[in-house]
């Protein structure tokens, strides 16, 4: 390893220590050597220990595909996890549990199948790739999902789903102004100060993260929400496939520093802003469910946009809803990160207020708040099918006061309840919270909305 590159790692190290995350990112694009390889070879040594030194890899990467090479520093043992990990490579099944807590998830779930006997003699299987977006990462051994071959509402081929389908490994997008305009420069771009242009000729160049709530400058930019692509983004390799570029904005969102950490005494907030399901139906696109759309056919997909607003009924549900049967909340105290809503904001300062992990912003839904994708779903994984944020098919989250779980007597280990999984499983898909926090008989977290139980 050359100097410039222990440098570059000591700088990681140091800053994922103290919960920050753009070291190497910077907010844009790294140094080109944080990914690629001229010759798979360093010190004689191959880059890639999947592949020969001196042998050629696709796209010049250090890993045998994208998701790989995000892996590579992205991913770790449980012993390691934190910081700006997403995959916990040591998890097993039943053993050693997916301890990454970041807002997003944790890739492992994706490789953890489960199977159960009901209390009634039933059988059921809970399939790993059930539980989340089957990135391809051959040297992390998760693979594309054999069911669901595109994604579910459009056209993306499972085949070519990666890390790099969703955010843009050169960080290109970037925001410009205080109103949050979105930019991206590119050879043949409009002229620079054309109204609406996403593509120009001439930006400012990004000088940092966007992440965490920085301000553009008059003379510099910040990057956008965790480096996700925008319209016009297509990856090389699906150049020529049929599969159309997006066509929305990275959403609005703001992210508390240190983001990837056990919930047990307070929630992480990311104060989402904007967009979020917008962005989601670059893929999508028959899932997303506008209320404008109502009458185009899609009043039976439950709504997950930006125009889609709180009613009455339903925000007052929100605020009041504790648990189970437990309606006394207020509004000052109701937020939860196990069911997250979007603020129907632009205004990145404000939300950068929210974006905390003290437990100091609690303040619930308000008549701009909206329903989004992520209220329900974790983006990268979880331990529920449809990377659920909580099992949505089981009767009971919590069983007398405690977590179910397999192997533990009475209830608690029915089947039909813990799904397969040990209760310390269940207990990392609530990112640690105690199950006090429920109900002794908790039911379904869509009565955080909809207060049936």
């Amino acid at each position: 390893m050359n100097a410039s590159k222990i440098l570059a790692a000591a700088a990681m190290l140091t800053l994922a220590a103290s919960g920050s995350a753009f070291a190497f990112h910077d907010g844009g694009v790294a140094y080109c050597e944080g990914c690629h390889t001229m010759h798979n070879s360093s010190g004689n040594q191959p880059m890639n220990k999947k592949v020969a030194a001196l042998t050629g890899v696709n796209y010049l990467l250090q890993g045998t595909d994208q998701s790989s090479t995000c892996l590579n520093c992205h991913g770790s043992t449980a012993a390691k996890a934190g910081g700006y990990h997403v995959l916990t490579t040591d998890a097993v099944a039943g053993g050693t549990v997916p301890s990454n807590y970041t807002p997003g998830g944790d890739f492992a779930w994706v490789k953890q199948t489960y199977s159960w006997v009901a209390s009634y003699g039933a059988a059921g299987t809970s399939k790993g790739e059930r539980h989340g977006h089957n990135i391809n990462a051959a040297d992390y051994s998760i693979s594309a999902d054999t069911t669901l071959t595109s994604a579910p509402g459009g056209t993306y081929p499972a085949a070519n789903l990666a890390c790099s389908s969703c955010h843009d490994p050169h960080g290109k997008y970037r925001i410009v102004d205080a109103a949050g305009t979105v930019q991206r420069a590119v050879v043949g771009g409009a002229a620079a100060g054309t109204v609406g242009a996403v593509d120009v000729n001439q930006s400012l160049p990004i000088n940092g993260s966007g992440s965490y709530g920085a301000m553009p400058t008059a003379t510099e930019a910040v990057g956008v929400y965790r480096l996700l692509a925008g319209p016009g983004y297509l990856p090389d390799s699906l150049a020529g496939s049929g599969v159309t570029a997006f066509t929305a904005n990275p959403p609005v969102a703001v992210a508390p520093s240190t983001y990837n950490r056990s919930e047990a005494a307070t929630d992480t907030r990311v104060a989402y802003g904007t967009g979020m399901s917008e962005w989601c139906s670059n893929c999508h696109t028959s899932i997303h469910n506008s209320t404008a759309a109502y009458d185009a056919g899609t009043s039976f997909i439950h709504p997950a946009s930006s125009d889609s607003k709180l009613g009455a009924t339903i925000l007052g549900n929100y605020n009041a809803y504790v648990n189970s049967g437990n309606f006394t909340n207020s509004a000052t105290t109701a937020y939860t990160s196990m069911v997250p809503f979007e603020e129907g904001s632009t205004d990145r300062a404000a939300l950068a207020l929210h974006a905390v992990n003290d437990g100091s912003q609690t303040a619930g839904a308000d008549t701009n708040s909206n329903v989004m994708c992520l209220s329900c779903h974790r983006a990268h994984a979880s331990g529920w099918d449809s990377m659920t944020r909580w099992n949505n098919k089981s009767e009971f989250l919590t069983v007398g006061g405690a977590y179910p779980g397999a192997g533990l007597s009475g209830e608690a280990g029915y089947g039909e309840l813990n799904h397969g999984m040990t209760q310390a499983e269940i207990t990392a898909t609530f990112y640690q919270r105690p199950a006090t926090v429920y109900a002794t008989y908790q039911r379904s977290l869509c009565n955080k909305c909809h207060a049936k139980d």
